[in-house]
């Protein structure tokens, strides 16, 4: 699926050639101190991977003519073949102090730079400075131009990199590379006609390649252009130009605009090229995920675990869609490996104390959702999950102090006060409780279990209107409220209502789903931390 860049020449000129590429080809001054052979055999030796006689030939003509550029760039080209940045480096800076007009040195010092900058971002400048010093005696040169439009436009210097680009030739400005980053330049200006021109073009070429669509995806992330990226990415994909990563790319692309049926179909075709790929099949879970297809995105986590059984984000996943399912045990024990294999993880951390706190003792959950709290000192959510758990657990001390923390942060506002409410109603301080849950209500006015919570108090004080109102607007927000339905139950065979035995069989259908409350602690996590 990937094709060397040497098919695409313009004046003899490589375009956007590949390093070697550039480093094996870019010679063409003879030197009178060397003989044309000489320079030729140390260049055949180099195509043919020969770097010691190719070194032990140069070693000579270097003590023999030891100003001459031409040998020190290739040199140069030697040492780099041999991973000695440094070392090449020097000699192409060497080559260009001697030969100021050897357009090979600077092409091959450029492209050693750019090489570097996913070590080293500064190695940008440096690579533009060096085709910059190139064009001010050659300015139509096309590799040079060529490369310092795609540094300018990685640099978000846009309409600079348009300018070098209107400088190569027509033949050239038409080759699916200049396209490309054409496309970019034009989608970083918000020209987004212009931008759908270039990409068109570049995918009806018949040199199109991979590369010059994953080249400039990251400048379209840049500018949050979806469609376009995955304009581009389904051109390779029909062309078959698209290898795994993307394929990958596309299908997650999918996943974000929604499209969750291609999401779920590109990524498998994907695990086609990679069938060992854990990443993947990740992806493919949560695709199926959102599909509500847990079976199925179970069989990916399966597979995914056989392949990495030590891999937290598996088990952690596979915990959520247990949860999904109504499968506490298997989400406990699915949760608790993944905290084990990276206890540092606030998400993991949080969702297993979620899960526990619906087991028979709510203080195991205790320790996770502190560790949270540890983790995420900012985040409110913590410390109410943690003093719901104290609640849960029978310690009203520590669950108030922690409680009455968050009581006043918009976003835990509501819990806060629904959880001291009913501490108040424990108590048996029925004053307080309606206090407090209606603060709870007033932050939040359709919170279901503070309409429940509202009416067991009044329930407990034989205030049976006020009781069923609450009850009512309770399971008018969450209809399968386990604590409305069996408080409006209690109420309905208390005043003898003839509803009471209607009511008594839906909460018996009720208790069956009692795993909602995990669900809505886990609400706070995404399924992808």
């Amino acid at each position: 699926m990937k094709r060397n860049r040497d098919s695409h020449r313009t004046n003899g000129i490589p375009l956007g050639l590949g390093l070697l590429a550039v480093w094996a080809s870019g010679l063409f001054l003879s030197y009178a101190a060397q003989s044309p052979e000489t320079i030729q055999k140390i260049q055949q030796l180099l195509q043919q991977g020969d770097s010691l006689n190719a070194q032990a030939l140069l070693s000579k003509a270097l003590t023999e003519s030891p100003g001459n550029g031409g040998l020190y760039n290739l040199q140069g080209v030697i040492k780099a073949q041999q991973g000695d940045f440094a070392s090449a480096e020097t000699n192409f800076r060497k080559a260009i102090q001697l030969a100021p007009d050897l357009e090979g040195a600077y092409l091959n010092l450029g492209r050693l730079y750019q090489e570097q900058i996913p070590k080293d971002p500064s190695a940008r400048d440096k690579a533009l400075s060096v085709y910059t010093a190139l064009l001010r005696f050659a300015p139509d040169h096309v590799e040079a131009n060529y490369q310092s439009a795609v540094l300018l436009m990685q640099k978000r210097l846009y309409g600079a990199s348009l300018n070098h680009l209107a400088r190569l030739p027509a033949e050239a400005q038409n080759h699916s590379q200049a396209l490309s980053v054409q496309c970019g330049d034009y989608a970083g200006l918000g020209h987004r006609d212009k931008a759908e021109r270039a990409a068109d073009q570049m995918l009806h070429r018949a040199d199109l390649a991979e590369a010059d669509v994953t080249s400039i995806l990251p400048t379209l992330a840049s500018g949050q252009d979806t469609s376009l990226a995955l304009k581009l990415l389904q051109g390779l994909a029909a062309r078959q130009l698209a290898s795994f990563d993307s394929l990958h790319g596309l299908g997650l692309l999918y996943k974000r605009a929604g499209r969750l049926a291609e999401a779920r179909q590109t990524l498998e075709a994907a695990a086609q090229l990679q069938p060992g790929s854990v990443s993947n099949l990740l992806d493919m879970a949560r695709v199926a995920v959102e599909q509500k297809d847990y079976t199925g995105a179970l069989g990916y986590l399966a597979h995914a675990r056989d392949l990495e059984p030590n891999n937290a984000a598996i088990h952690f996943l596979w915990g959520m869609v247990c949860v999904e399912e109504n499968l506490a045990e298997e989400a406990y024990q699915a949760l608790k490996k993944a905290v084990s294999l990276d206890p540092n993880n606030a998400y993991y951390n949080y969702a297993l104390g979620a899960v526990a706190s619906q087991r028979e003792d709510a203080s195991e959950s205790i320790p996770y959702f502190q560790k949270y709290c540890e983790l995420k000192p900012h985040d409110p959510r913590g410390r109410l999950a943690l003093g719901s758990a104290y609640f849960n657990s029978y310690d009203t001390e520590k669950a108030e102090k922690v409680l009455e923390s968050v009581s006043n942060d918009p976003e835990t506002a509501a819990g806060a006060h629904y959880y001291l409410g009913r501490i108040a109603n424990r108590k048996g301080d029925y004053a307080e409780a309606i206090r407090q849950l209606q603060m709870a209500l007033k932050a939040h006015p359709d919170y279901a279990d503070a309409y429940a919570e509202l009416g067991l108090v009044h329930l407990k004080q034989k205030e049976y209107p006020q009781a069923e109102e609450a009850l009512q607007k309770a399971l008018k927000f969450r209809p399968d409220s386990y604590t409305a339905n069996l408080n409006l139950m209690i109420l309905y065979q208390r005043i003898g209502s003839p509803r009471a035995e209607e009511q008594a069989k839906r909460f018996e259908q009720i208790k069956k789903e009692r795993a909602q409350r995990a669900k809505e602690l886990l609400r706070a996590i995404r399924v992808e931390p």
